[in-house]
């Protein structure tokens, strides 16, 4: 993990001193929570969160990402990462970092190689790679359109695919397409940078993942009700 933070500190700090010379490339800063949302699941009505920022230059950033649920007075799952990001084409950056899963335990560390922008027809597209010790690797696809019914309304359609290349039993993961989560949410923007909304949200499990779980009795395929608030700063 050292010789990890010492390469990104070698791969951004040279570019990041050469741009500090440059007036008309300020360093900036963005916060966006894009779900921090309550999902009605059967009483336990878990607190779900979704955010990313960054902060950097035009064509250098670091970016940070977590997501997480908390449930029953409890943390269940939280993920973290942490990535160099650089522009290489208008509105497309490749990004390389560190990705740790901290709940459920125990903890998973990725070296993670990634690819995010906005593709043909605004279709906004964060794809990833993940080599783990052990062996382990693992791919993740996220795709979100913004469809806008007036100027205030907007309805987002997203969904996320999680792939494994093995079995980790201590985490409850199988190998190939783990799960399939789908989301529609329509949310009203009071102003751009707050907007409650609400929406479904559908989580589908396959293969040995959904094995793991229904030996904890737990459900493989869920339809939740949301309600939340999107905000960026």
């Amino acid at each position: 993990m050292k010789n990890l933070v010492v390469l990104l500190f070698f791969l951004i700090a040279p570019s990041l001193a050469f741009a500090g010379g440059m007036n008309d490339d300020p360093l900036l800063a963005m916060l966006v929570v894009d779900q921090l949302e309550i999902r009605n699941n059967d009483g336990s009505d878990p607190l779900v969160w979704d955010a990313e920022g960054w902060i950097g230059k035009d064509r250098h950033k670091l970016w940070i990402k977590t997501e997480g649920e908390y449930v029953n007075s409890r943390v269940e799952e939280v993920e973290l990462q942490a990535l160099y990001s650089r522009a290489v084409a208008p509105f497309w950056d490749l990004q390389l970092g560190w990705r740790r899963n901290i709940r459920p335990a125990p903890n998973r560390d990725w070296l993670a190689f990634g690819v995010k922008g906005l593709a043909p027809y605004f279709f906004d597209i964060d794809a990833a790679l993940f080599v783990g010790d052990a062996g382990r690797t693992s791919a993740r696809l996220q795709v979100e359109y913004e469809i806008m019914l007036t100027q205030r309304l907007v309805l987002v359609p997203d969904i996320e695919l999680n792939l494994y290349g093995k079995d980790d039993s201590a985490t409850g993961i199988g190998s190939g397409l783990s799960n399939i989560e789908a989301g529609l949410r329509l949310r009203y923007e009071i102003r751009r940078e707050f907007a409650p909304y609400i929406g479904l949200n559908w989580t589908k499990l396959y293969g040995d993942t959904a094995d793991f779980a229904r030996a904890e009795a737990t459900d493989t395929d869920d339809l939740q009700f949301v309600f939340g608030v999107r905000t960026w700063f």
